[in-house]
């Protein structure tokens, strides 16, 4: 249980997360299992309150004049007994009932045609990639961060890269896993515009507690154009410290792991950076993405993340200055 409280210690240590909340649903799936739930509360609720009613009247009742050991008695016990497991077996072929119809429901998306968004887990930090059917050049690839347009569903196709992880965002929909050398489908819907938080819901190692995503739902206009100036390059240095900066990325180690579009840098270990200042958080929602928390990320992500595959890496003041400020103008 170490893990547990280890991700509910993170989640208080991170306020520059959206709230998750699986009853403030904001979409129609999630909507669905939140209804499911609540009628589950209830009815487990009522059931309860009447044992615990029955149980305190078995125990004040005065008794009555008949011998325990009566024939009375025992009819009495047994038509309580058999009225009982009636009860609880038509219970159970209603919650049967209404969970094969919420299953139903929730299996597939109605209403427009849907998005397509692949997403790949890893240890500990989440691929997300928007397929262009097209050409294949002019993929969207992010990381910890979804955008989908409002009112619109979205088919999340899921694998894993490493160990088994769980894809939840209790706002907009239930969990499923991500398996290694497996495909696996689920879908989401938010119904009005906002920042749901998601994580990893199975524990997949050392850093299972800070493996966050955001899913940012725009209007389909915002999504537009999102998606235009996601798909463009990485900006060019507007002045020569940025230049630096990005001759700093591309010649050292870290052009190794990240990839930056429009650039020689195309490596796949670590998330795609073209535009990293145009998200919330790093580090896979563990830093809001300020400056300070971006050095401090380069210089020493172990200090952050213990056991992310990111290393330390020593860079002179200028060489830091010069890349803080190339990857700040990567919006």
């Amino acid at each position: 249980m170490t893990w547990w409280f280890a991700s509910v210690a993170a989640l208080l240590q991170a306020p520059h997360l959206a709230q998750q909340s699986m009853i403030d649903p904001a979409g129609p799936k999630a909507r669905n299992v939140y209804e499911f739930w609540i009628f589950l509360f209830s009815v487990a609720g009522a059931v309860f309150a009447v044992v615990l009613v029955a149980l305190l009247f078995a125990l004040f009742r005065r008794r009555r004049t008949a011998e325990p050991e009566s024939p009375r008695v025992h009819r009495d016990v047994t038509r309580w007994v058999v009225a009982a497991a009636g009860v609880t077996f038509g219970i159970i072929i209603v919650f049967l009932v209404v969970d094969f119809r919420l299953g139903r429901a929730t299996a597939t998306p109605d209403g427009a045609k849907p998005l397509t968004i692949q997403v790949i887990g890893h240890q500990w930090w989440w691929e997300v990639q928007y397929p262009d059917s097209v050409d294949v050049s002019n993929w969207i690839v992010t990381a910890n961060e979804i955008h989908i347009p409002v009112g619109r569903p979205v088919i999340l196709r899921m694998t894993s890269h490493d160990v088994i992880h769980s894809f939840w965002v209790p706002n907009l929909a239930g969990k499923k896993d991500l398996i290694p050398g497996k495909m696996t489908e689920t879908w989401i819907e938010a119904d009005s515009a906002g920042i749901y938080r998601g994580q990893c819901a199975e524990f997949c190692g050392l850093e299972h507690a800070k493996m966050a995503m955001e899913v940012v739902a725009q209007s389909p206009a915002e999504f537009a154009r999102w998606e235009a100036r996601t798909r463009a390059p990485a900006r060019i240095p507007a002045d020569s410290l940025q230049e630096a900066g990005r001759l700093v990325f591309v010649a050292g180690s870290c052009s190794n792991c990240h990839a930056i579009g429009g650039t020689p840098a195309s490596g796949r270990i670590g998330p795609d950076l073209t535009h990293l200042a145009s998200r919330r958080t790093i580090a896979a929602g563990s830093l809001p993405n300020t400056r300070g928390n971006l050095a401090g990320w380069i210089l020493d992500p172990q200090q952050i993340k213990p056991g992310t595959v990111m290393p330390s890496n020593s860079l002179d003041p200028d060489q830091l200055q010069s890349l803080l400020a190339y990857l700040e103008g990567l919006k």
